[in-house]
C-alpha cells in the first residue's frame, strides 16, 4: 500500500517541481535586462544606441540637398567660346534623317568617338522633331491631297576646344562612317542655336511686350 501510494505521488512532485521552475525563470527574466528564448540569450536593452559606431551605413546626410519640384532654377545660357587662331571654339555636329534609331545611333558612336580622341564634349542633345507633310496636285484641276508624312529627327552634339590642324582629320573619320540617309553638318554655335531648344511662348512674350 505505501509503495503504491509513494509511486502516486511521486508525479506530483515531479509536475510541482516543473511548474517552480518555469516561475522562477519567468520572474529571473523580469528582473534582469537578459531574456532567455529557447537556447538563446537576447539582451532587451538596445546599448548600442550610446555607442561610437552608432549610425554607421548611413548616407543621406552625405548627399547633396534636393531642390524642391516647385522652384526650378532658370535655364541660363552658357557664355559661347569664341576660340583662337590655333583652335576652334563651340562647335555644333548636327546630324539629321528621318529614322530615329539611324541617327540616335550614329549620334552616340560621335560622341564616343569624341571622347576617345580627348576631344571636349559639352553636351549631346536632341532637337524638337519635325514633322512635314508632302502635298500633291492633281494632274486635272487644282486640288491638292496629301500623299505622305515625313518626319525629321536631328542630333547635336557640341564640342569644344578642337584644334584646326585636328579637324579635318576628325571630319575624315566620321564622314567615312556616315550611314546613309543621314545628312551631317558642322557650324559654330551661336545664341540662335541655344534660343530655338526652348518653347516658345508668345503669351508671355506679349505681356512682357505691354510692360516694358
Amino acid at each position: 500500500m505505501c509503495a503504491a501510494l509513494g509511486k502516486v505521488l511521486c508525479p506530483g512532485k515531479e509536475m510541482f517541481l516543473k511548474q517552480a521552475f518555469a516561475l522562477s525563470r519567468v520572474t529571473a527574466a523580469r528582473e534582469s535586462p537578459i531574456c532567455a528564448v529557447g537556447s538563446m540569450l537576447l539582451s532587451c536593452n538596445r546599448h548600442y544606441r550610446s555607442q561610437p559606431t552608432h549610425g554607421i551605413g548611413r548616407f543621406r546626410h552625405l548627399l547633396p540637398p534636393k531642390l524642391s519640384k516647385k522652384r526650378r532654377d532658370k535655364i541660363r545660357m552658357k557664355e559661347i567660346s569664341a576660340g583662337s587662331d590655333h583652335e576652334y571654339g563651340d562647335l555644333n555636329i548636327q546630324m539629321t534623317a528621318y529614322d530615329m534609331c539611324l541617327v540616335e545611333h550614329f549620334a552616340q558612336y560621335v560622341h564616343k568617338l569624341c571622347n576617345r580622341l580627348s576631344i571636349r564634349v559639352n553636351e549631346s542633345y536632341a532637337m524638337p522633331t519635325k514633322t512635314m507633310e508632302v502635298m500633291l496636285v492633281q494632274e486635272q484641276g487644282s486640288r491638292q491631297y496629301l500623299d505622305a508624312v515625313l518626319t525629321t529627327h536631328q542630333r547635336v552634339v557640341q564640342i569644344s576646344g578642337l584644334s584646326s590642324t585636328f579637324a579635318p582629320v576628325l571630319l575624315e573619320v566620321i564622314q567615312s562612317n556616315q550611314p546613309e540617309g543621314v545628312h551631317l553638318s558642322m557650324k559654330e554655335h551661336t545664341e540662335a542655336d541655344f534660343k530655338i531648344r526652348l518653347k516658345a511662348r508668345p503669351e508671355l512674350e506679349e505681356l512682357m511686350a505691354q510692360m516694358s
